[in-house]
């Protein structure tokens, strides 16, 4: 990268390191409980971002209250009673001088806190207030006493921040409000070279900090809850620019490496001809992608997204053709081996023909078999190897890793990613594989831009001719019984079905996935019984996650073969089940899932030629989002457009987290709304690797912190 000569260095302040210890009432204790959630100096605390707001600098009439609009009001106590038919309650009854009433609800409370509402009492109190049995109430609204004479209100709004276990609201107000007092002027705390910031027209960064921090009554509150706030578009761009500049370090670092050019196409010609098929448009132009990438002496980094059934699988066939005709191997990774056996059927047919030699590692791999299979992959002699994580185990060694192809990439953590590069650094030529990442859930073009600046992006966006779009209903589960005489006909027609059941119930707070999956496998074998006794006289297999593997493989290749009619399972068959017969399926409990996994999970009818059904079956009453997601299932097949919906609906955050990127999440920054940042996050972070590297390392300190351990991987 050619460097130009370097713009003039901000000035850097030491303020910003100070540890948090050196702030007031923070002790060893506290500071610990900081710690834990990545706070350790000042700078940290300014970074620690409100994540909504409440208007406590005005006094609203009780008559005047909205429902579902947050407020503050004053009063007088007018009533106070205690029950307790089903559990503890207080009543308080407040009135003021509108003539309004508001009754005050707490679950939770102390004899002597009860003692306190003597009526005639005056209270200031902040909160939510709702329809009740007898008006408008709060419940457990924060208050308190006010004396006969009138007290100050705020000038500022007051900032909410993330709770953090064992510090309470307080007291890490108080200590956010320290060190913003120790805030350093801009010329010392400014990282962005003015001729960049300037034509954006956003505020410098202490102005901001402190605006976000302390907004001033007359302050815009719309704008702040909404987050385009320009004190916090200010905030969002100097992130957003932090994390590419991380991942692009990471891309740098990579491509430093050497990697072996792969451009014999001998093998893939022939593989070609031997196709019972021929490429879409697509493919070809995202293979021709990959081939000059392959071709180059540096590492490939390429993302493949695709819808379902988009053909992303011989794409990546034709890829490790290149580096088997070198003379190298290739490794494809899969994260199920029911995912993983897919691919291994598929290519083991398509390569046979040009006598590759594929090799199979999975956990289930053991004795001679595994002892056979690793010593093929050391010697050289198994040119692609298919598997899941077993490929990154201890013992496992390759020859000559040219090429790790891995699939639903975004079920692997980035330690994995290059964990399976490292594979091939040890091999005979100690070269870097070049590496192919692909997708079946496609991502948003915004979320990719920023998420994945450290790849290339290539989209598959045709379907081979012939896929049938599938037809989306959405269902009350009231209506079940007609779905079981629907199931009964399509199976008497010599079709096939599934039956997918997710989670019907939260595990409570003291268990997590395990016991989730649990009560998806106990949902599961519950519908299980009942669709067994309902249709006899079809063959009903069952498959959920904590069957044993070769229980689940077994009812698979028997559903697969035809064997079994209609198939019971939880979410387990998202991916890696490709049963071209099975034309309908029905999702139970279908609001709880989200937009990308009921489309996965469609994907698995309609690879036929009969027309298939999706029937979304729901529960009363649907959240906004839930009647959304639904709805968008109803009204399109299209993967990228669902997942454009899906970003807008969820945000990054769940649909991107640290275990895929390798990166923390945003504080601030959302990748939907801030969209229109990118085009000029990409360009400072271009010019600052060009011109001033020294910026570009603190700015990815600053925000980042110790996710930039990734990028000299």
């Amino acid at each position: 990268m050619a460097r130009r000569s370097p713009l003039p260095a901000p000035a850097f302040s030491a303020v910003g390191d100070a540890p948090l210890t050196t702030l007031s009432g923070c002790g060893p204790k506290v500071a610990a409980k900081l710690s834990e959630r990545g706070l350790s100096c000042l700078q940290d605390l300014w970074l620690q971002l409100p994540r909504r707001y409440e208007d406590r600098t005005r006094i609203t009439p009780i008559a005047m209250l909205q429902p579902g609009v947050a407020a503050q009001v004053e009063g007088r106590v007018e009533a106070v009673e205690r029950g307790f038919r089903y559990r503890p309650v207080l009543r308080v009854a407040i009135g003021d001088e509108s003539r309004g009433t508001l009754v005050l609800r707490f679950f939770h409370f102390r004899a002597a806190q009860a003692a306190q509402f003597v009526p005639g009492t005056r209270l200031r109190c902040y909160g939510t207030p709702r329809s009740g049995q007898n008006g408008l109430e709060m419940v457990h609204p924060s208050y308190r006493m006010l004396g006969e004479v009138d007290e100050d209100l705020g000038d500022l709004l007051d900032p909410v921040y993330p709770a953090i276990e064992g510090v309470g609201p307080a007291t890490l107000r108080r200590m956010i409000g320290q060190a913003l007092d120790r805030l350093p002027p801009d010329d010392a705390l400014e990282l962005l070279p003015a001729p960049m910031l300037e034509p954006l027209g956003l505020p410098p960064l202490r102005q901001a900090l402190l605006t976000v921090h302390r907004p001033p009554r007359d302050a815009d509150l719309a704008a702040l809850l909404a987050g385009i706030h320009p004190a916090q578009r200010r905030l969002a761009l100097e992130e957003l620019l932090a994390h590419h500049l991380s991942l692009r370090r990471q891309r740098i670092a990579q491509q430093a490496h050497a990697a072996a050019p792969l451009c014999d196409d001998r093998l893939v010609h022939e593989l070609l001809r031997q196709l019972p098929f021929a490429l879409t448009s697509a493919q070809q132009r995202v293979f021709g992608e990959i081939r000059v990438d392959l071709a180059r002496p540096s590492p490939m980094l390429r993302l493949v997204q695709g819808d379902v059934g988009s053909g992303k699988t011989v794409v990546a066939a034709l890829a490790a053709m290149l580096a088997v005709a070198a003379g190298k191997q290739a490794a494809l990774m899969a994260p199920t081996e029911l995912l993983a056996e897919q691919h291994l059927a598929n290519l083991a047919g398509w390569l046979a023909p040009l006598g590759v030699r594929v090799a199979w590692l999975a956990g289930k791999v053991t004795g001679r078999a595994r002892t056979r299979a690793l010593a093929e992959v050391a010697s050289g002699e198994a040119q692609l190897v298919v598997g899941t994580h077993a490929l990154m185990q201890e013992g496992v060694a390759f020859h000559d890793l040219a090429l790790a192809i891995i699939d639903e990439q975004h079920r692997f953590g980035v330690h994995q990613r290059l964990a399976l590069r490292e594979k091939g650094r040890a091999g005979a030529s100690a070269a870097v594989p070049h590496q192919l990442v692909m997708t079946a859930t496609p991502i948003p073009r915004t979320l990719a831009m920023s998420a994945y600046a450290d790849l290339d992006v290539s989209a598959i966006d045709e379907l081979p001719p012939g896929r049938t779009p599938v037809q989306t209903v959405a269902l009350s589960a009231e209506r079940r019984p007609e779905l079981v005489e629907r199931i009964r006909a399509a199976c008497a027609e010599g079709r096939q079905a599934y039956w997918v059941c997710t989670l019907i119930e939260e595990p409570g707070e003291d268990t997590g996935a395990g016991a989730a999956m649990k009560v998806e496998a106990q949902a599961a074998e519950t519908t299980f019984e009942s669709l067994s006794n309902q249709l006899p006289e079809l063959s009903v297999g069952l498959v959920h996650g904590r069957m044993k593997p070769a229980e689940k493989q077994a009812t698979m290749a028997a559903f697969k073969a035809g064997a079994i009619d209609l198939l019971v399972a939880t979410t387990v068959i998202e991916v890696g089940v490709d049963v071209p017969n099975a034309s309908l399926m029905i999702i139970e409990n279908a609001e709880r899932l989200g937009l990308a996994q009921l489309h996965q999970l469609r994907g698995r009818v309609g690879r036929g030629s009969a027309v298939s059904s999706c029937v979304l079956l729901y529960r009363s009453p649907l959240s906004q989002v839930a009647r959304e997601r639904l709805q968008t299932m109803r009204e399109t097949n299209d993967g990228f457009l669902i997942a454009e919906r899906d970003l807008s609906l969820r945000g990054p955050g769940e649909l991107l987290g640290t275990r895929q990127t390798g990166v923390a999440e945003f504080r601030l920054a959302d990748l939907a709304r801030d969209a229109d940042l990118l085009p000029q996050v990409h360009d400072m972070a271009e010019r600052l690797l060009c011109t001033d590297p020294a910026v570009a390392d603190r700015l990815v300190q600053r925000w980042v912190g110790g996710a930039v351990r990734f990028a000299g991987a």
